[in-house]
């Protein structure tokens, strides 16, 4: 039973990974157009007073402003079609008549109790105009309830059979009336439930939003929850709700970090006096913390690993290296690396974890305000140094220190650990067919390591590993899988693998499906 729940909890977190999606590059979009419609942005470039260019930004920030104000729609999608093993087209369906069902609900409540409060202070009171509706803010929460039931019920009746006179309702239409109809008790109860879980957020909150110290929890339980596929329902549970903290800008209430984050970065800008007064402490959760990893840690950590590797795998590791240091320099993604010491050396992983939780805490004591939700190069330009009031500077000699403590830590434990860490290990992974993108002969490789297709019961992917279930695990083949290119192989539970291919992973999933399917 416990590996089942973990493996839903997993499945869950990587749901959350589909919106994350469009609300990143979105974000990036978002945040360029609004720094660039900012006047204190126009006064230091002129050229972007031209009335035409503002109508254009303005316009781009507002199209792309949509998204979040959606959010919750966008979980609802997300969770649905994650969570559904069959018809996941019938579970996203469904998950939007019930999302629009519990908000209608709720607000049907709120007036039968005589509850629903005046527009002025319905923000204090919980509430807020959702699609036209006024009703309880449960955010994004409401939504992976709407996504969440709507992928049990399309895995339960979505082939339910109806007696010959109910038959037009069966199967796959069934799904949508039932989806209504569970929907109406669930948004008659969770008034209170959302009450009691409020203010278990809230109680939460003071450890994760503790200033300095709470920033350094959450890193260290984010990094904590990577070999688990957890960290993305931590990150979106601080986002999104009372965890990340209520946090008040001119009389509005704005719930989670990223809310906040929102309305001060895109909004209000350097000059506003919640600039100095919330970006310090929420930004270590976001970008700046993130950037800690992406800019220093990562290749810290790549730098140690290439000095400790043996002089004949030199050349070979510097191109593996290389590459999962610049992923996760310009793309934020740095499970590659992280797991490419992950398993073969939990001691030096702990390090690791321990040492992100420290090492972040004094970006939260030196004034640090850099949006945005993102952890890179680009950000940091962009963000850091484009912005004023960033106390940028700041953040370098925080992330030199950084570099300094992971790259002397890691070069000594990798050699007293004797940590078979790339360059390290007798078999060297082949990279030549990520490098030349040949990934239908990976796909090949893959399902041969594996032991053929009759082995193989299920493949799923998250956003950097191969997840595959399969019927023996003793015939694995890992130095097949070395040859396909994967940079960690390993078995999180009996007979089920995952393999890391970093930022080819998708690529290289969607050839195993081919593969597998004899195309």
């Amino acid at each position: 039973m416990w590996d089942k729940f973990k493996d839903q909890i997993q499945v869950f977190g990587r749901s959350l990974l589909l919106p994350i999606g469009i609300m990143a590059p979105v974000g990036m979009l978002m945040g360029l157009m609004g720094a660039f419609t900012q006047s204190y942005m126009i006064e230091q470039f002129p050229i972007l007073g031209n009335e035409t260019l503002q109508t254009v930004l303005s316009s781009t920030q507002q199209i792309s402003s949509i998204i979040f104000s959606n959010i919750p729609v966008l979980f609802a999608m997300g969770v649905a079609y994650g969570m559904a093993k069959n018809e996941k087209g019938i579970a996203v369906f469904s998950s939007i008549i019930s999302y629009l069902v519990l908000i209608t609900t709720m607000n049907v409540y709120l007036n039968a109790t005589g509850n629903l409060a005046d527009p002025e202070v319905m923000n204090e009171l919980g509430q807020g105009m959702v699609l036209g509706i006024q009703t309880i803010r449960v955010d994004a929460a409401g939504g992976i309830i709407s996504g969440l039931l709507a992928a049990k019920l399309t895995d339960k009746f979505y082939r339910v059979q109806l007696p010959l006179a109910f038959a037009f309702f069966s199967g796959k239409k069934s799904v949508l009336i039932l989806s209504f109809l569970f929907t109406v008790p669930i948004g008659l109860v969770l008034p209170f439930i959302w009450g009691i879980f409020t203010r278990m957020l809230i109680g939460m909150s003071p450890i994760l939003m503790n200033q300095p110290f709470g920033a350094g929890i959450y890193a260290l339980l984010n990094r904590a929850l990577i070999p688990f596929g957890l960290h993305h329902v931590l990150a979106a549970v601080v986002r999104f709700t009372e965890a990340g903290g209520t946090w008040v800008i001119e009389g509005e209430y704005y719930v989670g970090i990223l809310n906040a984050m929102n309305e001060v970065l895109f909004e209000l800008g350097p000059s506003h006096e919640a600039w100095g007064r919330i970006m310090p402490q929420i930004s270590p959760y976001l970008a700046s913390g993130q950037m800690l990893t992406t800019l220093f840690r990562i290749p810290a950590i790549g730098l140690a690993m290439y000095h400790t590797a043996y002089k004949e795998n030199k050349k070979l590791a510097k191109g593996i290296i290389l590459t999962v240091v610049l992923t996760a320099f310009l793309g934020n993604i740095t499970e590659p690396m992280e797991f490419s010491f992950m398993f073969i050396s939990p001691i030096l992983y702990i390090v690791y974890i321990i040492l992100a939780g420290i090492t972040v805490i004094p970006l939260a004591m030196m004034n640090v305000s850099i949006g945005y939700i993102r952890g890179t190069i680009f950000d940091f330009v962009i963000f850091g140094l484009l912005y004023e009031n960033t106390g940028w500077i700041n953040l370098v000699l925080v992330g030199i220190a950084n570099f300094v403590i992971f790259y002397f830590v890691f070069r000594y434990l990798i050699v007293k650990l004797d940590a078979k860490t790339p360059g390290r290990e007798d078999v060297n992974r082949n990279v030549t067919l990520l490098n030349e993108k040949r990934y239908g002969d990976i796909a090949q490789l893959v399902i041969e390591g594996l032991g053929g297709k009759e082995n193989v019961a299920q493949v799923d992917n998250c956003v950097s590993r191969l997840r595959i279930d399969l019927k023996d695990q003793k015939v694995v083949n890992a130095d097949k899988l070395k040859e396909a290119g994967a940079s960690g192989i390993f078995f999180p539970k009996k007979n089920h693998v995952h393999v890391v291919f970093g930022p080819h992973v998708e690529f290289v999933r969607n050839e195993v499906d081919d593969y597998m399917a004899g195309k």
